[in-house]
């Protein structure tokens, strides 16, 4: 059983479909670390052009994800409700292996520092227990309009 199921995320986070990337939680601390599922359909629109006839999860959308899962480990923390995690670097992005229609993205983001509103997270993408991607993920913390 899910942590936090897709309704449950958007209750923390701003993201609403088709840009929402994460389907559930599976564990979290909150600040310090997470893990969440991406189940990768077909029917994800960015596959209507990437690739025809050999539909691939394009890199920015996994690293997306993982900020995403991230973001929600930050903004679970009671101070930091009503709050959005923007995106403030990215470093270090690794690809390893395609992510396809029908493969499970899981998601793992540490928080490594946090120095007021600026923070690092890394995180790994992995697909039946072999590595997908991973990064280094800087963000920074603001108000939502």
């Amino acid at each position: 059983m899910p942590l936090l199921n897709a309704s449950q995320i958007m209750e923390i986070i701003p993201h609403r479909h088709p840009f929402m990337l994460l389907d559930t939680i599976e564990e979290m601390e909150p600040g310090k670390r997470v893990a969440a599922r991406k189940c990768v359909s077909y029917n994800e629109p960015y596959f209507a052009g990437h690739f025809p006839g050999e539909p691939v999860m394009p890199g920015v959308l996994i690293i997306e994800a993982m900020a995403q899962a991230g973001a929600v480990a930050m903004l679970s923390q009671p101070q930091m409700k009503g709050q959005t995690a923007y995106f403030a670097g990215i470093s270090s992005a690794k690809f390893k292996k395609k992510v396809v229609p029908g493969d499970v993205l899981e998601l793992e983001v540490e928080i490594v520092k946090v120095k007021g509103p600026i923070g690092i997270g890394r995180g790994t993408a992995m697909v039946d227990g072999q590595l997908a991607a991973s990064a280094e993920i800087t963000f920074a913390i603001g108000a939502q309009k």
